[in-house]
């Protein structure tokens, strides 16, 4: 939002004074006036989980008051593969910390589905659409794969699946937020 210039005594009910005198729109609750740090010690496990990794919850509507954001990381130890799963209406990127991380999904622009394998390096971005049926690998044998995730909703939206196919997604649910499955 840009910042807005009130000249002294104009204030018209649009804006309100804080504590410390400065005028802010009317709509702007108090606690979102100022910048959150989360600390590593700060990150919350207490968060939706699939087999085969650790969520670590940092930005969200129970950490941080976010409105409509979920960070936090994801920890999947050496030769382990998650569980396959779905984020349900949220877009999720991922930014790749450690490790090599390979996402595993299914692509079905073809006339046939392919299982299809995209690996990664630290520093790659991956995009994660919603409702699709992914799984993360890891396959080297020494050295956990670590990564960011960013999602459009502040809850962390987790439907576990038996597999990649698209017959256990249903769109019209939204998941659940705070269950280990």
């Amino acid at each position: 939002m840009p910042a807005i210039h009130v000249p002294a005594g104009s204030a018209d009910g649009e804006f309100v004074r804080s504590p410390a005198g400065v005028l802010l729109p009317a709509d702007i609750d108090p606690f979102h006036t100022r910048l959150h740090r989360v600390a590593p010690a700060g990150l919350v496990e207490d968060t939706t989980q699939t087999s085969g990794m650790r969520r670590r919850e940092a930005i969200s509507g129970k950490t941080v008051g976010a409105r409509n954001l979920w960070m936090g990381q994801t920890h999947v130890p050496a030769s382990t593969a998650s569980g396959n799963h779905h984020h349900g209406a949220s877009e999720t990127a991922i930014y790749i910390v450690a490790g090599n991380p390979v996402f595993v999904f299914l692509d079905v622009d073809g006339d046939e589905p392919v299982e299809t394998r995209v690996e990664t390096a630290p520093g790659d971005y991956i995009f994660v659409p919603p409702f699709v049926p992914h799984r993360e690998e890891n396959p080297d044998p020494s050295v956990e794969a670590v990564v960011v995730i960013a999602r459009t909703t502040q809850e962390a939206i987790v439907v576990n699946l038996d597999g990649l196919d698209w017959s256990e997604v249903h769109t019209d649910e939204q998941g659940t937020a705070g269950t280990e499955c």
